[in-house]
């Protein structure tokens, strides 16, 4: 397996408060629900599904929880909030204390104002509506 990734999905709870979170309270233009014309059963998963084009990178999903457990033969267990963090690196302190108040105010929690880390980055973190932890940092080595 070469190390790259194409895909990130979240487990979201309820899709439409999801695509709000992120396109209208985060600003991610690209999100749009695909697949909503495709019907699911208790055992085969149903399509909708929120795909978001990020920049230079992976496509970021958002599919309901439910669906996702079926779709990968699982069951459904409950969400975890410290199994990953998403990282989000900006170009300075002021656009991450920035970042963190605009997802403040689109609805998420943040659980950790930014400050000074030991190993040389700013940065906090917010929850988004679904539980999913998004570390907002500046990181001096990335910009210099």
């Amino acid at each position: 397996m070469k190390p790259r990734i194409h895909v990130i999905t979240l487990a979201v709870d309820d899709l439409e408060r999801a695509l709000r979170f992120y396109r209208d309270g985060l600003g991610f233009a690209s999100a749009r629900v695909l697949g909503a014309q495709i019907a699911g059963d208790e055992t085969h998963a149903a399509g909708a599904v929120v795909v978001i084009e990020l920049e230079r990178g992976p496509v970021l999903c958002l599919y309901p929880r439910s669906e996702l457990a079926k779709d990968a033969g699982v069951p459904r267990s409950a969400p975890s909030r410290t199994e990953l963090s998403i990282g989000h690196a900006v170009e300075s302190r002021a656009a991450v204390d920035a970042l963190l108040a605009e997802a403040e105010a689109a609805g998420a929690r943040v659980t950790d104002r930014p400050h000074e880390r030991p190993w040389g980055i700013y940065s906090g973190y917010f929850e988004d509506p679904d539980g999913h932890l998004w570390e907002v940092l500046w990181n001096p080595a990335l910009t210099a």
